[in-house]
Parts: C-alpha cells; sequence; structure tokens
C-alpha cells in the first residue's frame, strides 16, 4: 500500500468534503489525532437518511432526523464545520476552492460528497417525479402529497379527482419499498374521517420497478414476501415495468415482452404524484477529481479507489461512502463490491481515517475490510423483512418482529439521545392512534408547479406531482 511522509514544522491539515455518515464517521475517528480537521457540507446539519422517507410522509419531523454539525464537533477542538458548496479540488496546489471563493488547503483530503439522483438521462422528468435525497426533497414531496388529497376534495370530475389520488412509486428498492407502504397506510388510516367528498382510502398506490421483483439486495423468498406484504396493504405492484416518458399528466410505462418475444404496448397511468426512487448517481465532484488526477469512475459515476480508498498516484486523496467504487478485501476472499448502504459509508470513514494516520507516521496502510452486516426493510406496520450475516449463516425473517427489529435497529442508530427518544415517541403515539402529527405545509401553491432540481418552479399545468441505496 501507499505511504507518504507527514509535513513538518505544523499539524497536518485534514479537509474533508460532506458530512455524511461516511464523512462524520472519519472525523470523528481523527478525534484523537494531532491533526487540524476542516468539515465542509452544503447543509449545517448531519441527516439520518434511512428515515428521511418518514418527514417526506409526515410521520416524524426533520429535528427528529437531523443534527447541526457544529453542535456534533462541539467537544472536538481539532474540527472546524463550514458551510459550503465545493466547487473544484485543485489537486496540485492541494487546495479546496468553495463558490462563495474561499479556498481551504489541505496535506490530506476525504472526499465524501455523497450521491444525488439518477433519471438515466432523462434530468427533464425530475420536475414530475423528485426523488428523495434531502431534507427539502422531503419537504416538497410531503406537500405535494398532503396538497394532491386537498386537490381531490375540491374537484368535482370523478376523472380528474381519481388522477389527483394515483399516487405512482418509482423503483423497487428499499426507499420505494418504504414510501409505497407507508403512502397507503396514509390513505387507508391516517386520513380516514377527515374529508367530506372523498374517500383517501380509495387512492390507488403503484409501486413500479424495472426488474423481476423488489428489494433486488435482497434473497427472493424476502422479496417475494415483501410485494405479499405490500399488496396485503393495497400497494398495486408492478415489477418488470420500465417508466418510458414522465410528464404533467403522468407516465408512460413499458410492460415486459410477451412469451414470444413481441414488445409489449406501453400504457398510461394518469397521476399528480409520482415519487422517484429509481436511480442514484455519484456526486458531480466525482467527475472532477477524475478529470485532476486521471483516476477512472463507473457508470454511476463514482470513482474507483485503491483498496486502501485512495485514489491512484495521489495517496494524500481517500475517497469514500457513495462516492466511491470500493471493494472489501477480507482475508481468504475475492474483493467484493461494498455496497451503497450506510454501514458501508461508515466502515469506509474509519478505514479511510486509519490509513491517513498510518501514513502520517510513515506506515503503510491497510485495504478496505467491510463486514456486511445484512439488510433490512420495512413495508408498513408490523411489517418488515429482515436479511442478517452471522457467522453461523444467514438469518432471515419477515412479519412484526422484523418490524420490531428494523425500529429498534433504527433507533440504536440516530445521532443523540433527544432524536431517538423523540422517534420512539412519535412512533409509540403513531401505532396507538395512526395519526401523523407532521402534516403541516407552508403556502398554497397549487400542487401543479413543478419544481426543477434547485427548487425552482419550471412550469405550470393543471395537473400536479411531488417529490432516495
Amino acid at each position: 500500500m501507499s505511504t507518504s511522509p507527514a509535513p513538518t514544522g505544523r499539524r497536518p491539515r485534514v479537509v474533508i468534503i460532506g458530512c455524511g455518515f461516511g464523512g462524520l464517521e472519519a472525523a470523528r475517528a481523527l478525534r484523537p489525532a494531532a491533526v487540524d480537521v476542516t468539515v465542509v457540507d452544503k447543509a449545517n446539519h448531519h441527516l439520518f437518511q434511512p428515515l428521511l422517507y418518514q418527514v417526506a410522509t409526515a410521520g416524524l419531523s426533520a429535528p427528529a432526523i437531523a443534527a447541526p454539525i457544529r453542535h456534533l464537533f462541539r467537544h472536538q477542538p481539532n474540527a472546524t464545520a463550514l458551510l459550503g458548496e465545493v466547487a473544484r479540488v485543485d489537486v496540485a496546489a492541494r487546495t479546496v476552492h468553495l463558490r462563495d471563493g474561499l479556498a481551504l488547503p489541505y496535506d490530506h483530503l476525504i472526499v465524501a460528497a455523497g450521491a444525488t439522483h439518477s433519471y438515466f438521462g432523462r434530468d427533464d422528468w425530475a420536475a414530475w417525479a423528485p426523488g428523495l435525497k434531502t431534507l427539502e426533497d422531503a419537504f416538497e414531496i410531503r406537500r405535494r402529497i398532503l396538497l394532491a388529497f386537498e386537490a381531490a376534495e375540491k374537484e368535482p370530475d370523478p376523472q380528474r379527482r381519481a388522477d389527483w389520488l394515483n399516487f405512482v412509486v418509482v423503483g423497487g428498492g428499499p426507499t420505494g419499498v418504504e414510501m409505497a407502504g407507508t403512502l397507503a397506510e396514509i390513505a387507508r388510516h391516517t386520513l380516514p374521517g377527515e374529508f367530506r367528498h372523498i374517500d383517501p382510502a380509495s387512492a390507488k398506490i403503484i409501486l413500479l420497478e424495472g426488474s423481476p421483483r423488489v428489494l433486488q439486495s435482497m434473497p427472493e423468498t424476502l422479496s417475494q414476501r415483501a410485494r405479499e406484504q405490500l399488496e396485503k396493504l393495497g400497494v398495486d405492484v408492478r415489477v418488470q415495468a420500465r417508466v418510458t416518458a414522465i410528464d404533467a399528466e403522468g407516465l408512460m410505462v413499458q410492460p415486459p415482452s410477451g412469451a414470444d418475444g413481441s414488445g409489449a404496448i406501453s400504457y398510461q397511468i394518469k397521476s399528480k404524484c409520482i415519487i422517484w426512487a429509481a436511480g442514484v448517481a455519484a456526486s458531480p465532484l466525482g467527475r472532477q477529481l477524475a478529470e485532476a488526477t486521471g483516476c477512472t469512475t463507473d457508470r454511476a459515476g463514482r470513482v474507483v479507489v485503491e483498496p486502501d480508498l485512495a485514489l491512484p498516484g495521489h495517496p494524500e486523496i481517500s475517497v469514500i461512502g457513495d462516492l466511491a467504487a470500493a471493494q472489501s478485501h477480507m482475508p481468504g476472499q475475492p474483493p467484493r463490491p461494498v455496497p451503497g448502504v450506510s454501514p458501508g459509508a461508515k466502515q469506509m470513514g474509519r478505514a479511510a481515517a486509519a490509513n491517513l494516520l498510518r501514513r502520517l507516521q510513515g506506515q503503510p496502510t491497510q485495504p478496505l475490510r467491510y463486514r456486511d452486516y445484512g439488510n433490512l426493510a420495512t413495508i408498513g406496520r408490523n411489517s418488515a423483512v429482515v436479511d442478517l450475516t452471522s457467522p453461523a449463516g444467514p438469518v432471515r425473517f419477515s412479519g412484526y418482529f422484523a418490524w420490531l427489529f428494523w425500529l429498534f435497529a433504527h433507533v440504536y442508530f440516530l445521532i443523540g439521545f433527544r432524536n431517538r427518544l423523540v422517534v420512539l415517541m412519535d412512533w409509540a403515539w403513531a401505532y396507538w392512534s395512526f395519526a401523523r402529527s407532521a402534516r403541516v405545509v407552508a403556502g398554497m401553491d397549487a400542487p401543479a408547479t413543478a419544481r426543477s432540481a434547485t427548487g425552482t418552479a419550471t412550469a405550470t399545468s393543471t395537473g400536479t406531482g411531488p417529490q432516495r441505496s
């Protein structure tokens, strides 16, 4: 592995771009080290993304799953938090340039810029089917969902009313499955009795997945169980359904080819509320790094890194989290890709920090050894699927006990005691009352207003739409 000498005459300067799971873990691992750490993020908070859909569906308030970055580092004297967006990295000068003009020199750089939505070359779809990566996305989804019911209440035409009550989730991964199940619970249990001209329970929730089954990362038995639980909630699950167009009126879907190989006829789903959970692309900073260093990226824009997470030829730069195309190197096993999940980002953050310290001491670095603890996904009330990895073999179960396991696992990994307590209280109240206390939207803009990725209104129509491995 690569080594680089420690600078002399001053404390080494470490810049960490991004304070997600990987960036936060790396900064914390450097707390006892004799280095000066600067953490840069374009948001002022660390976000617990696995529960972001709960904010989007009014189950939790934003502060329950977010923590101010400055607060997290208040007891770490060697860490400085800065609010800013990175414009570029000058590799030759070892300087990070922010869009506000500030330049941050570094001796070591850890890039944890994360990922964004991928529309597979159709970025214009974002206006009608936003994804779920940030709190702003969650607020927009919540706004569109709730205002869709409000618009249906005022719509006299039965067909147009049905369009308002059609909710489509594109993508059958964990985020899509959790969103679809929660939307069904809102329509069936939370809203009934609150409207006078519509029956919220008549809302149609459609989950579209382009592959043969939902939750592709899980075993087929759990995938099938998840589908059954979704359908029990009233979700219309359609697999091998490829979206070919999205606009103000809804979306076009290409079903699977016939048994004789003939192409099936595309059909339209009219919907004013579409949620995108189908694709993830690495931060654009990855391609900028590739141009500056000569390293390569994969099809998703992730940077291909060395076994120790450093860039080839640039041991002073490490890339981690969703931005890294990293592999795990466990003894006696062939290298295998690290999945884009929070445990992977955390382990990469700790590994990058440990290798940084080894370089400062003139020691050889070590390859990443990722431990896969399994996958979890909740379907809805009392329903979840769990696939755990243990020394004795895989542990797989579903249903009520899987839902309890999912619940307590997520509460355990939340940042801060207050957040854990608030989430537990909100979930307990929602469990017994079916109520969702975060159903507040600001303003009365019609849900028909399409928004670009920057949040600026781009188009209007008589229809609508809402808003993350």
